[in-house]
């Protein structure tokens, strides 16, 4: 049954005095339900697609994270918990992504961690909230400490981060801070490859991207090794003129392999052939830490072929937007 039909036998039966109440099982039994079921789920951003009908533990629990958000306007959802009922049934229909509230988020800090994810809610970037749901985040230009740099070419002078904000008291932490590049060394500037060839390296587009799962980046082929690869499309600027900036190059939109992968333990300031336009971390060893605690992700604990979003920052507009 479709999920309005279910709402309006849910009002029938309290009309006479009685509760229809579907569990997980039920649900699951029922697949153009599930389906309409996902499919909101999708649109509130509560559940990755694709929708397939196959209501398993990933859409429970993406159910459940939308009852308990919405019980801060509909308290009564809570009684509904891990089911569907009348409410939820009506909240999942009348609900608009505008209307879902962000979560509390505590910012007293003001510390770096808190300052990224502030940054990311002032451009509408999806946060990733609660226990082991990682947040990664580049940012270009920017060292350790979050001060800024000159971000010259060729250099790995950008981070590689994941911040969680945990379920106990939804302040940011930092879990990991590398150096990394953002950007095409001098090499594959000058020497692109494939598509670049005709139009230029590939330096990817500022923005928010739900594009890559954990892989193999196989590189020249001399040294494969376990990586974010890229899964689906992300926007990028082609630096046909070769200056090293994205002003006035060509946005290019598609799969390029822009993989998340190491450096090569190259020195930091000669990304070398380790950058071609991918999201390269230096060393292999930070790579393998980085790559290890992406992996403790529940989402992709539940599923191997997880995407995970990846946020590009610049670091002079985080600073001018949330100073230190």
């Amino acid at each position: 049954m479709r999920l309005e039909n279910f709402y309006q036998a849910s009002q029938q039966a309290k009309a006479l005095g009685k509760a229809l109440n579907y569990g997980i099982e039920a649900i699951a039994a029922d697949k153009e339900l599930a389906t309409h079921i996902q499919q909101a789920l999708v649109w509130l951003k509560f559940l990755d697609p694709p929708v397939d009908g196959k209501f398993g533990p990933i859409s429970t629990d993406a159910l459940v994270e939308f009852q308990s958000t919405m019980s801060t306007i509909y308290p009564d959802l809570l009684e509904e918990k891990g089911f569907l009922g009348l409410k939820t049934a009506q909240v999942l229909i009348e609900t608009s992504p505008d209307e879902v509230p962000s979560p509390k988020i505590d910012f007293s800090r003001a510390d770096l961690a808190s300052r990224l994810i502030q940054y990311m809610a002032r451009m509408n970037y999806r946060i990733s909230v609660g226990d082991k749901r990682y947040n990664i985040i580049y940012v270009e230009g920017m060292n350790a400490d979050g001060s800024t740099n000159s971000d010259v070419i060729n250099e790995f002078n950008d981070r590689r981060m994941v911040i969680e904000i945990p379920s106990a008291d939804l302040v940011p932490v930092i879990r990991g801070n590398w150096e990394a590049t953002t950007e095409p060394g001098t090499h594959y500037t000058f020497n692109p490859m494939g598509r670049g060839i005709e139009y230029g390296a590939a330096r990817i587009a500022f923005g928010q991207f739900k594009a890559w799962k954990v892989g193999t980046h196989y590189g020249s082929g001399a040294e494969p090794h376990e990586a974010l690869v890229q899964e689906t499309a992300i926007s990028v600027y082609r630096d046909k003129d070769r200056n090293g900036i994205r002003t006035g190059d060509f946005l290019d939109t598609g799969n390029f392999d822009i993989n998340q992968h190491w450096g090569y333990d190259y020195p930091h300031n000669d990304i070398g052939m380790a950058g071609a336009g991918c999201l390269v971390g230096r060393s292999r060893a930070e790579h393998r830490t980085f790559m290890a605690l992406i992996k403790q992700d529940n989402r992709y604990q539940r599923n191997q072929n997880y995407l995970f979003y990846t946020t590009i920052i610049p670091a002079d507009d985080f600073i001018a937007k949330f100073p230190g």
